[in-house]
């Protein structure tokens, strides 16, 4: 399984982030985003979702 970040969390590989709940598992409308070496991993739209990377 992939690891899951916290938001605001950097240094993470360039690429495509999925939002996902606390451990991992799907969510429902989770965003989608695209991030550039050094940039900083944005809020998820509730508390306690992470960021895992595609």
């Amino acid at each position: 399984m992939a690891e899951v970040y916290k938001p605001g969390e950097d240094n993470h590989k360039p690429g495509t982030y999925v939002e996902v709940g606390p451990r991992g598992g799907a969510v429902s409308d989770p965003r989608i985003i695209t991030i550039q070496s050094g940039d900083r991993l944005p809020p998820t739209q509730q508390s306690g979702h992470g960021w895992q990377h595609r």
